[in-house]
C-alpha cells in the first residue's frame, strides 16, 4: 500500500513512495521526523522541570550563593551560535545534493561542537579553581547538573553530525533531523545560560 509524500503538495503530479511494510529497509516517511519532535520534546519538558527546581529551590530558606559566571560562557555561546549556522549551511547543500560541500560543513560544526565541550570544561575547571564544588550549594549544584546534562545530549548531536558525514546509507531526512536537533541545542544553551546568569 502506498503513502503520500510530503513532497506531494509541492507538484501538480501525485507523488507516491513504497510503504515501509512493502521494503523493510526502508524507514517509513516521516518517522525520522516523529523520532526528532519526540526526542527533543522530552529533553525540553527534562529541563523544564529542572529550571522550576532551580527557581523553586532559589526561592526556600538556607545557602544560596550564586557565583559569578566564568567568562568561559560567553565563548561557548558564540561557538555553539557558530555552529549552528554551519549546520545549516551543511543541511542546505546537502538538500541541493552538492554532499561533498556539505560534508566538510557538517565537519566544521563538529569542530565547533568539540570546542563548545572543550569551553564548558573549561568553565568546570575555572569554578573548581574558585571553590564551586558540585555540593558546595544548590546553585553551583544546578550549574554542574544543567551544564553537564547539555553537554551530554550534545555528544548525540556529534554522534548524529558522524551518522550523517560517514553513513553509507546517507539521507536527507537524517541530516535534516540532526540539524534541527543541533538548533534545538542552541537554543536550549541560550535559555540555560540566560537562566544561570539571572
Amino acid at each position: 500500500m502506498p503513502l503520500l509524500s510530503d513532497r506531494a503538495g509541492k507538484t501538480s503530479e501525485m507523488v507516491v513512495l513504497p510503504a515501509s511494510t512493502e521494503d523493510p529497509n526502508k524507514t517509513a516517511p516521516g518517522l525520522v521526523r516523529i523520532g526528532l519532535l519526540l526526542a527533543c520534546g522530552s529533553i525540553a519538558i527534562l529541563f523544564v522541570s529542572l529550571v522550576f527546581a532551580y527557581y523553586w529551590r532559589k526561592t526556600e530558606p538556607g545557602i544560596w550563593q550564586t557565583t559569578p559566571l566564568p567568562g568561559t560562557l560567553w565563548l561557548s555561546t558564540l561557538i555553539i551560535a557558530c555552529s549552528s549556522v554551519t549546520f545549516e549551511l551543511g543541511r542546505r547543500r546537502y538538500a541541493r545534493g552538492e554532499h561533498a560541500n556539505a560534508a566538510w560543513f557538517l565537519r566544521v560544526t563538529g569542530i565547533l561542537g568539540l570546542a563548545f565541550l572543550l569551553s564548558q570544561a573549561k568553565a568546570w575547571l575555572e569554578l573548581i579553581d574558585r571553590g564551586a564544588y558540585l555540593q558546595s550549594n544548590p546553585y553551583s549544584g544546578f550549574f554542574y547538573l544543567f551544564t553537564g546534562l547539555h553537554a551530554a545530549h550534545l555528544i548525540g548531536g556529534l554522534a548524529g553530525i558522524g551518522l550523517a558525514i560517514f553513513s553509507s546509507k546517507r539521507r536527507r531526512e537524517v541530516v535534516d533531523a540532526a540539524t534541527y536537533y543541533w538548533h534545538f541545542l542552541g537554543i536550549l544553551w541560550a535559555a540555560l545560560f540566560f537562566v544561570l546568569a539571572h
